[in-house]
């Protein structure tokens, strides 16, 4: 064998060599990376969902809403999704290393729910005793002389409070006398709240949101009367 036919046998093995080696070299799998944001405020999307419908193989965004996913080369279906957000997918065929940015639209818009509520005090976990606190809107449905609603007057029902005489306004609580009443609009004393010999009291109804009797035990800033603090 003549050395120049060595060579050329040589030369064959190599070629037959990496035909036969040259599917394993080639390579098999791929990256895909991006950012997942919001369409409108282009914010990150944290743990946002990148998942392969194919593989079943999936990621999640990091605290910068990125992501990269290794996957087998072919045609691929990547679904993405986040919660409160539409679900995107998207087809591509996946021969090299791609970078794909996915923005994402809100699924609804929610209405804005206003909660109101009422707080009510209950008698027995109050520490202030002998405290009524009567609505001016109640005060208002008892029946009263003329129509009109007097404060006074209506604060004589109440349980250890009589009037001073028939068809008067004075108040006198718990055997005390008028003038040991300390009455309070606004945090300023009222001396004089009756006019028309007594028959009516200078409160108006109207003008007034609630009204707050304390019969006794009452703190020592409202000094000065024994009887009571309206």
């Amino acid at each position: 064998m003549t050395k120049q036919t060595t060579l050329w046998l040589q030369y064959a093995c190599i070629a037959l060599f990496l035909l036969y080696f040259s599917p394993l070299s080639a390579q098999s799998s791929f990256t895909i990376n991006g950012y997942v944001e919001d369409t409108d405020s282009k914010e990150k999307l944290i743990s946002a969902i990148i998942y392969d419908i194919g593989s079943k193989q999936g990621v999640v965004t990091n605290n910068y809403g990125f992501f990269s996913l290794t996957l087998p080369r072919g045609e691929k279906t990547l679904s993405i999704s986040f919660v409160g957000y539409e679900t995107q997918e998207l087809k591509l065929n996946l021969r090299r290393d791609t970078t794909v940015n996915f923005q994402l639209k809100t699924a609804a818009e929610l209405k804005t729910v206003e909660i109101s509520a009422k707080r009510q005090d209950r008698i027995e976990e109050q520490v202030q005793m002998s405290k009524i606190t009567v609505p001016v809107a109640q005060i208002k449905k008892i029946p009263m002389l003329l129509g009109e609603v007097d404060v006074l007057k209506a604060l004589q029902f109440l349980p250890g409070v009589q009037s001073g005489g028939e068809g008067q306004n004075a108040l006198i609580v718990r055997g005390g006398s008028p003038d040991q009443n300390l009455i309070i609009l606004d945090g300023v004393p009222v001396y004089n709240v009756s006019h028309i010999g007594g028959l009516f009291s200078v409160f108006n109804g109207d003008a007034i949101k609630n009204v707050t009797l304390t019969k006794g035990g009452f703190p020592a800033r409202f000094g000065g009367r024994l009887s009571s603090v309206l």
